[in-house]
């Protein structure tokens, strides 16, 4: 399958790895410094391009949390151009650490993933100078991202911001009774600077 520009663009500027290193410093109250790795793997190739998240504090490096999927694909229509979609592991333990130590990932099949239905996000993006872009990723209308990790059912609302060199996060935990958050993005994204290309 041929991928659009856009596409290949946005998968480009997702793999790497990234830190807040200046935010954290200057709001440490409301922002933990996190380093955090999207590394694209070989899943789905025939019609998308697929990445490895996971992500650690800083201090606590081998201690990394947060894995998952993103599968970057076409979407259906011009208002919502590209789309990713979110997997889960089902043994997330077996590949923690793999966002630093690639070579985990070379066991990562798609039999090792769970589909997550409602975690879904529709990317649009504007053209900047020089054929660089500005993707911003934001959830389906009435739609909730539910799973259930450890028995417990958690719930996430997910969105981003990404350009060449930056990407922001929107990620934040909800609580289901009060719709508050509870953790994540709550005072603004998080604001990652590439400091590699994977």
């Amino acid at each position: 399958m041929n991928f659009s520009p856009q596409l290949i663009a946005l998968g480009e500027y997702l793999a790497g790895e990234f830190d807040n290193r200046e935010q954290a410093i200057a709001e440490p109250v409301w922002y933990v410094h996190l380093r955090l790795w999207q590394r694209p793997v070989n899943l789905f190739a025939e019609d998308s391009i697929t990445l490895f998240a996971e992500q650690a504090n800083i201090i606590n490096l081998d201690r990394p949390y947060r894995q998952r999927i993103m599968r970057l694909h076409q979407g259906g229509d011009s208002h919502a151009p590209l789309k990713v979609q979110y997997y889960m592991l089902k043994n997330p333990e077996a590949l923690k650490g793999a966002g630093d130590n690639s070579a985990l990932l070379n066991t990562l099949s798609p039999d090792g993933l769970e589909l997550l239905p409602g975690c879904i996000l529709t990317v649009n993006y504007e053209t900047l100078a020089g054929d660089r872009y500005k993707f911003t990723a934001t959830p389906l209308p009435e739609t909730r991202c539910n799973f259930t990790y450890l028995g417990n059912t958690i719930e996430v609302s997910l969105g981003f911001e990404a350009t060449q060199a930056e990407f922001y996060s929107y990620d934040k935990g909800i609580n289901p009774e009060t719709r508050q958050a509870t953790w994540g993005a709550i005072m603004g994204p998080y604001r990652y600077t590439k400091r590699n290309q994977y």
